[in-house]
């Protein structure tokens, strides 16, 4: 409906007359139209930088013999292979780096070093992924066979992984080593297992820092925002009801970066399938 002229005439003479009560946010910055004073207005930051490479640390590397499914134990991968890990890039850890399983998809690179005997030359460097956790051995010394015993930082790699940089026969050697972001194609992958009325989810091929500290669920209709709890590894378990809900997952990792991959799951999911999210970058 059209104003009569009278209240236009009115509006016209009041933004001549008060110029500063109205005002345009343009860019986060907020302009008092027609007057010398210019507020900026913070707003909250939603992104946070990239995972960075960390410092160089010491350890030791040795390494083991095994199929696909056995270097996913305590993480929860069910072949490592299949979940785009690879037996060349595997590594477990020693419970001091492997943190109750926090480790689980953190990526390492690692050097062979101060070894001319056993390091391979031209000093490569070794790319892999935290998959299991190498357990402590007590009834040895630490320095002689109780490799992963507290509070030594140790990576016991798959076989194919420790003959890149270095020769078989030296069983053991020298590391320097550094937390890296991971490369992964295409998106984090969720894994439901479980029963109606207790399901697991395990994630995997996680992007940039790689490790999760926190899975939510949220379902389309009754189920709200849900805070999984740490089964083992990266598997995440929760007694709420998802059958019957499309599913949206809310990935945190240990940089403090979110990534929600919504509705990702339909509402006719199935316990054993996969869903594929967004990753980070």
């Amino acid at each position: 409906m059209a104003l009569p002229l009278q209240v236009l005439s009115a509006s016209l003479l009041l933004l001549i007359a008060v110029p500063d009560i109205y005002a345009t946010v343009h860019h986060g910055v907020h302009h008092a139209v027609g007057s010398r004073a210019h507020h900026r207005i913070v707003l909250p930051k939603h992104h946070r930088p990239k995972f960075k490479p960390g410092p160089w640390k010491q350890a030791h590397a040795t390494f083991y013999e095994g199929g696909p499914g056995s270097f996913g134990g305590a993480c929860g991968y069910d072949d490592v292979v299949k979940e785009g890990y690879g037996l060349d890039s595997t590594a477990a850890v020693s419970n001091v780096l492997f943190n109750t399983g926090q480790a689980c998809g953190a990526c390492f690179e690692i050097k062979c070093i101060n070894s001319p005997q056993w390091c391979k030359p031209g000093q490569q460097s070794l790319f892999v992924t935290a998959t299991n956790q190498c357990p402590p051995n007590y009834y040895e010394s630490s320095d002689n066979g109780g490799w992963c015993n507290e509070p030594r930082e140790h990576f016991d790699l798959a076989e194919p992984a420790f003959l890149k940089i270095a020769q078989y026969k030296g069983g053991i050697v020298p590391v320097q080593y550094r937390r890296v972001p991971c490369k992964k194609q295409g998106g984090i992958r969720f894994t439901i297992t479980g029963n109606p009325y207790f399901n697991q989810v395990l994630v995997w091929n996680v992007g940039g820092a790689g490790d999760v500290v926190s899975l939510q669920v949220k379902g389309n209709k009754n189920l709200k925002w849900t805070q999984m709890k740490r089964s083992w590894g990266q598997k995440w378990e929760t007694d709420a009801m998802l059958v019957g809900e499309s599913l949206t997952f809310r990935v945190r990792a240990s940089d403090g970066r979110y990534s929600t991959a919504w509705h990702i799951a339909p509402k006719n999911w199935q316990f054993g399938q996969t869903y594929e999210g967004k990753n980070f970058k």
